[in-house]
């Protein structure tokens, strides 16, 4: 069957089943790499998209449920990545591994959207679903404030990728 899908602002028709997940489509039948399967359950967090500007689990996500949402994955938050997240992962050398980040900056984007200048417990609150094997929790948090901190406008519209 034809889906069609908006990814990072651009249309996408895939022939698959209604019932294929969403990560398969991305990665199998679009070459979306950077978003990771992890637990297949929708437990993990490391395969976080956007939709409609909240994060969720791609590995769980029927694509013919999607067919008319925006959907943003970590390759379409930033084109040079450049958005506040990204630069403060790296400022603030983040990852460890870095299989889950890609879910984990895709969750914080979707917080900051929501909530621009987070507290601690409002970030604890966001997270709880991302897990890091490296437990690199702390310099998440930490990243999340950076970058909270260096918005160059109060909200990021995590659906689009675009800040206004």
């Amino acid at each position: 069957m034809a889906i069609r899908l908006t990814i990072n602002q651009k249309s996408h028709t895939v022939n698959v089943a209604p019932e294929t997940p969403l990560l398969w489509v991305l990665r199998d039948h679009l070459q979306m790499v950077g978003t990771k399967f992890g637990c297949g359950e929708g437990m993990c967090g490391a395969c976080t998209v956007l939709i409609g500007g909240y994060p969720v689990r791609s590995c769980m996500t029927p694509v013919s449920a999607v067919a008319d949402a925006p959907i943003v994955t970590i390759e379409g938050l930033s084109a040079d990545g450049n958005h506040p997240l990204q630069r403060a992962w790296v400022e603030l050398d983040v990852p460890q591994c870095g299989y889950c980040q890609a879910g984990q900056i895709l969750t914080a984007a979707a917080l900051l959207a929501h909530t621009p200048h987070p507290t601690d417990a409002e970030i604890d609150v966001a997270m709880s679903g991302n897990l890091c094997r490296c437990s690199s929790y702390t310099r998440i948090r930490a990243a999340i404030h950076e970058a909270a901190a260096h918005q160059t406008h109060p909200k990021t519209t995590a659906s689009s990728g675009a800040t206004r």
